[in-house]
């Protein structure tokens, strides 16, 4: 892509990031860790790859995108609101009574959220009947799914990725997001499913593993599915919990937060050097 392109994405993702800050600062508290080790990929898909339209948001020849680790839901919430789908106020609602952005997505409450979810492990299955009959309608709709590394350990992923690749759903393309740490500890230590790129492609997947904070790769490899013809496509995507936080990258503690005060200013000064790192960057391309 683009160097232009790729830097405009960037600036989008530290918009979303900051978007997530408003969230926890609304709520008190949240699944952060997680939402922001997820934010390249939504950000690559909701401003870039998907066929969607915010102001048509049922509109059926969309692709859809499932959040199967449905507590990563400030991302989704963060990124919804920047692409348009509802104004930004929405967020300052997180946490009250009767809100439209609960702890969980909810379809009905909220436009753009295509499933329910939060119950892991089913946001594969929803995703394989969703592209299924697309399929069998002949839609050029394809089917999105994030599901989390942690979240693999749920029995019913491994039977709809079983089911996916017998009945040949090519339009459905997933990311696993391995940032290696879930609720009870590393993921390698509670429930390991490593070389997770092997144990896929022996359910029949066509897999590849990327950088997941890469933006030109994220979508360089999604613009290549399906991988084979014929076979579901899944990209294991690397990454960092809390990435952006300097005080929580890669740490367990702050798979869900109650953020104190001092920490959200640290947050806020982070994300600061983020911005002023893409300004220098912006403007070193501009002057070559």
């Amino acid at each position: 892509m683009d160097s232009n392109e790729i830097l405009k994405l960037e600036f989008t993702a530290l918009n979303i990031r900051r978007n997530i800050l408003r969230l926890i600062k609304a709520g008190g508290s949240g699944h952060v860790g997680g939402a922001l080790s997820s934010v390249e990929i939504l950000t690559a898909l909701y401003f870039n790859l998907l066929n969607i339209d915010p102001g048509n948001p049922k509109w059926p020849q969309r692709d859809r995108f499932v959040l199967s680790a449905g507590h990563k839901c400030l991302v989704l919430y963060s990124a919804l609101a920047e692409r348009g789908f509802f104004d930004k106020s929405v967020l300052d609602t997180y946490g009250a009574l009767d809100s439209h952005i609960p702890g969980h997505p909810n379809m009905h409450k909220l436009p753009g959220v295509e499933s329910n979810t939060g119950a892991l492990g089913h946001g594969l299955s929803i995703a394989g009947g969703m592209a299924l009959g697309f399929k069998l309608d002949k839609s050029p709709a394809r089917v999105f799914v994030l599901m989390g590394d942690g979240e693999l350990a749920e029995g019913s992923s491994w039977e709809a990725a079983a089911a996916a690749s017998m009945h040949k759903l090519d339009n459905l393309i997933v990311f696993v997001d391995r940032n290696r740490l879930q609720i009870s500890g590393p993921t390698i230590e509670v429930m390991s499913y490593e070389p997770l790129d092997e144990r896929w492609r022996s359910f029949g997947w066509s897999v590849r593993t990327i950088n997941g904070h890469d933006m030109n790769s994220i979508i360089t490899n999604v613009m290549q599915a399906p991988f084979e013809k014929g076979k579901p496509s899944i990209i294991i995507a690397d990454t960092i919990k809390s990435k952006g936080l300097s005080f929580a990258e890669g740490k367990l503690s702050y798979h869900y937060w109650k953020a104190t005060p001092e920490e959200m200013k640290q947050a806020d000064l982070d994300l600061e050097v983020i911005e002023n790192q893409l300004k220098e960057k912006y403007s070193k391309e501009h002057q070559s």
